[in-house]
């Protein structure tokens, strides 16, 4: 996990009401579309379940992938700057 995103989960860890406002907005939502397509959302829900556990690898690695296109690292971007503000 790069920088960026590791400081933007922490700070998402740190303020629930800045992930549910994050998660209610269209950018939100894009990451949800990103990070579900293809197999309908058990992959992230399977990572997810793993990182609450303890173990973050497997959602570290979606956001990676993720981060690779332009169009993922762009959103990732946004997020941060509007969870930073």
């Amino acid at each position: 996990m790069n920088d960026m995103t590791a400081q933007l989960a922490e700070q998402l860890k740190r303020n629930p009401a800045a992930l549910r406002s994050l998660m209610q907005s269209p950018d939100g939502q894009a990451l949800l579309r990103m990070l579900t397509q293809g197999d309908r959302g058990a992959g992230l829900q399977q990572a997810a379940q793993a990182a609450a556990q303890g173990n973050p690898a497997q959602i570290t690695e979606m956001v990676n992938r993720l981060m690779q296109s332009p169009e993922g690292a762009a959103l990732v971007e946004r997020i941060n700057r509007a969870v930073q503000k």
